[in-house]
């Protein structure tokens, strides 16, 4: 054998490893933030409540200002949903997605009252990622330089 480095022809070289890293950082996040829009997007900020299976309302426009997305290195995966209130009771986001029990607030700050509300499933995060998903192939595509 003329004297050939057979390490060099690997994928698995650090170099190559850091250029794969930086794209799949790069691609996700890309992909978090067309979601993050499409979601924020499909909420309409109105007084009424919207439709069950419709994307919910946003009385206040809480709800779209607190959707975010974030790169996880160590799984290598983008989060995106929107943030838990600082409040400790309820799962309103939660109940919203996928339909559930939450609490409501009722009352003045003074003579406030908790009661278990039932709320019927008002998809948003899961119809804006499947919206994104066909555009994610061709995002990968010449990514690593």
């Amino acid at each position: 054998m003329i004297g050939v480095n057979y390490k060099l022809m690997f994928f698995d070289r650090k170099a190559v490893m850091d250029k794969v890293d930086r794209a799949t950082r790069k691609v996700l996040s890309r992909f978090g933030a067309f979601v993050r829009t499409a979601a924020r997007s499909s909420i309409r900020k109105r007084k009424k409540s919207s439709a069950p299976g419709q994307p919910p309302s946003s009385h206040t426009g809480l709800l779209k200002k607190l959707i975010f997305f974030g790169y996880e290195p160590e799984k290598r995966s983008v989060v995106i949903g929107p943030a838990r209130l600082n409040q400790k009771i309820g799962n309103a986001p939660e109940a919203l997605e996928h339909g559930g029990m939450s609490i409501a607030l009722a009352g003045s700050r003074k003579k406030r009252s908790k009661r278990n509300v039932n709320i019927q499933a008002r998809p948003y995060m899961g119809p804006a990622m499947d919206k994104e998903k066909p555009k994610l192939p061709s995002m990968w595509a010449g990514s690593i330089k």
